[in-house]
């Protein structure tokens, strides 16, 4: 389970790291990822955290909680890759819901890695 110290929860801070934060596109999910410094009160030093956007295009609520829950799950196992205080979004796309578990974890590692590699390029 994704701890409590990881998890983003302002819709500010979403917004921030959607628009400022490095993009990578995979074919069932969207990652923004802000790095520690980039903006000062959304991505300080301390504990790397994690949001979800699962919208209504994925599915009914019953598909979309679902979708949250392997989620969480899969960054639960991964927020300790990120580097120090950086911020990362999730934003599902409609093929998700009836990919497996083995490739989600597939398509969000190389996300990750992708996204970490932009942005160290990026300073």
């Amino acid at each position: 389970m994704l701890k409590a110290e990881h998890r983003l929860r302002r819709s500010a801070d979403f917004r921030v790291i959607v628009r400022r934060g490095v993009r990578v596109g995979r074919p069932t999910m969207v990652v923004h990822l802000l790095p520690a410094g980039e903006s000062g009160d959304v991505a300080g030093a301390g504990a790397s955290s994690v949001g979800l956007v699962v919208g209504r295009t994925v599915g009914g609520a019953v598909v979309r909680n679902t979708v949250r829950r392997r989620l969480r799950h899969l960054l639960a196992e991964r927020v300790d890759r990120l580097p120090s205080g950086s911020k990362l979004v999730v934003r599902a796309l409609p093929g998700i819901a009836g990919a497996p578990s083995s490739a989600l974890a597939r398509e969000l590692d190389a996300a990750i890695d992708r996204a970490v590699t932009r942005a160290e390029q990026r300073r």
